[in-house]
C-alpha cells in the first residue's frame, strides 16, 4: 500500500499559478501510475493528469487542463508533482492524489486507483 500526501493548496485568483505535491510512501515507484483527480462542489470526482513512473514519466492530462498543467515527478524525492497556471475558477476543488500498479486501463478510470491521498483545497478567484 501507497501512503500519499499532499500539499501546496491554497487560494489564487484567476490567472494564476500553484504548485501541488504529492509525497508517496513507497520506496519502489519504478510500477507505479501516479495520478491527480478533482472534485468541486456538488460534482463528480474527474481526472486531470497522470503520470507513469515505469514508463520514463509519460505524462497524459484531461482536455480541460492541457496546456495549462503539468504533471512531472522527482525521483529521488518520490514525489509527483501538479505545476497548474493559468488557472480559472473553475478549476475551484479539492485535488487528491492517487496511485494504482502499472496497468492497461485508462487513466481516466477512478476505480483503478487503490491508494489515495486526503486532498488539498484549491480555490481560484474570478
Amino acid at each position: 500500500q501507497v501512503q500519499l500526501v499532499e500539499s501546496g493548496g491554497g487560494l489564487v485568483q484567476a490567472g494564476g499559478s500553484l504548485r501541488l505535491s504529492c509525497a508517496a510512501s513507497e520506496l519502489t515507484l519504478s510500477n507505479y501510475e501516479l495520478a491527480w483527480f478533482r472534485q468541486a462542489p456538488g460534482k463528480e470526482r474527474e481526472f486531470v493528469a497522470a503520470i507513469a513512473w515505469w514508463n520514463f514519466g509519460g505524462a497524459f492530462y484531461a482536455d480541460s487542463v492541457k496546456g495549462r498543467f503539468a504533471i512531472s515527478r522527482d525521483i529521488i524525492k518520490n514525489t509527483v508533482i501538479l505545476q497548474m497556471n493559468s488557472l480559472k475558477p473553475e478549476d475551484t476543488a479539492v485535488y487528491s492524489c492517487a496511485a494504482r500498479w502499472r496497468t492497461s486501463s485508462a487513466y481516466t478510470r477512478i476505480d483503478t486507483y487503490t491508494d489515495w491521498g486526503q486532498g488539498t483545497q484549491v480555490t481560484v478567484s474570478s
